[in-house]
């Protein structure tokens, strides 16, 4: 899965009441466009370019699936959305919002639309003191600076406050009592994706499984009589290694562990595809293995009926995975419920995500975290 952009949009209000119309946009950029990550201190400054009414402004971080020029389109009908009203008129005026992009990951653009690094953010002190707060480690792509180098060069002599202090969107879910968390599913559920998003979002390590280095993965798909033994231990030895490796490895520069899947699969799809005296085999050697495997401190299950699923595998066009049926697929939820229900000291979550597409609808994605976050106030 690639990385979501990390992106910075600036926030300004000096027309009724700046900070609810402050509030009110965060809370929308967080709802509609992506996850917001960081937010600024809010400042008072005087108008710049033009008499008027004193401005409140503030920064955000975002992360985002989508283009840059998405997010302004986007940006501009939230501004809409709250009463801004653009007008062909040249020259600074009062807004009741402003939101402007300051920067896209390290990406310089110049379109006729859309200029990325924004062109004056330089010469600006009501952007660049709130970006300095989101400690960015970021560089000016054009100039090669730091924002504190801009901010010691900065021209821009007016009186810039810190005034307020907003509250984080991400703040009302925690992951911080969790060591070790797992994120499973059905083959097509998402689990990867969405394990990815939360470790950027929540910075944490991912452990995340190496299926695409199988060998015996397409000859499986093929001739599963045949390959299936081999297929079973060799991701089975993989997932001991891995996790083994990575769970004693502390990561002091983040804050949990996040994987796509729990060796216990390996046991759910060994039932599945082997024969019977080849599955008491797997089982002994799998016993052995488990005992000494930590368990994730929160599992969470992403359940999805297998047409969603196959829809799902024919997206994303791995043309070994085209031919599995959906009867298989069926069985596999099945292991997974069955094993679930088994799993008393485990502490599990289900979201049924039949009906979500957090990739493209971030709706979906807060609707996730906010099933999580109640699991957790539990």
């Amino acid at each position: 899965m690639k990385s979501q952009h990390q992106v910075v949009l600036s926030l300004g209000s000096n027309q009724g009441n700046r900070l609810e119309n402050i509030k009110a946009c965060l809370a929308l950029i967080h709802q509609e466009i992506g996850t917001v990550i960081k937010v600024s201190k809010v400042y008072e400054t005087p108008s710049w370019g033009f008499e008027s009414d004193a401005f409140y402004n503030c920064a955000l971080i975002l992360h985002t699936l989508n283009s840059a020029t998405k997010v302004l389109s986007q940006a501009l009908k939230i501004e809409k959305k709250l009463g801004r009203i653009r007008t062909d008129e040249k020259g600074y005026q009062s807004r009741v919002i402003d939101v402007d992009l300051i920067a896209f990951d390290d990406e310089v653009i110049a379109t006729e639309k859309l200029k990325i690094p924004h062109p004056l953010m330089q010469n600006r002190k009501f952007v660049l003191l709130p970006v300095q707060d989101l400690g960015l480690n970021w560089e000016h792509p054009v100039f090669k600076k730091s924002v504190a180098q801009l901010i010691e060069e900065c021209v821009d002599d007016s009186n810039c406050v810190a005034v307020h202090e907003l509250e984080n969107p991400l703040a009302t879910i925690s992951f911080e009592q969790f060591n070790y968390v797992a994120f499973e599913g059905n083959i097509g559920a998402g689990k990867t994706t969405l394990a990815t998003k939360i470790a950027e979002d929540f910075n944490a390590k991912t452990v995340l499984e190496r299926f695409a280095d199988n060998p015996f993965l397409p000859k499986f798909y093929k001739d599963q009589n045949r390959y299936a033994f081999p297929l079973e231990m060799s991701f089975l030895a993989d997932r001991y290694q891995q996790l083994s490796d990575d769970l004693a490895q502390f990561d002091l520069f983040k804050d949990f562990l996040v994987a796509d899947y729990h060796i216990f699969k390996s046991l759910i799809f060994a039932k599945i595809t082997l024969a019977e005296d080849e599955y008491r085999l797997y089982r002994n050697l799998f016993d052995i293995i488990y005992k000494e495997m930590p368990k994730p401190d929160l599992y969470i299950y992403l359940y999805q009926n297998s047409e969603r699923l196959l829809q799902n595998i024919k997206k994303r066009g791995r043309s070994y995975e085209q031919e599995i049926p959906a009867d298989y697929l069926d069985k596999i939820n099945s292991g997974y419920l069955d094993y679930i229900k088994s799993q008393t000291d485990l502490n599990v979550l289900i979201i049924d995500v039949s009906d979500k597409d957090f990739v493209k609808n971030h709706e979906d994605y807060l609707y996730i975290l906010e099933e999580i976050r109640n699991k957790i106030d539990k």
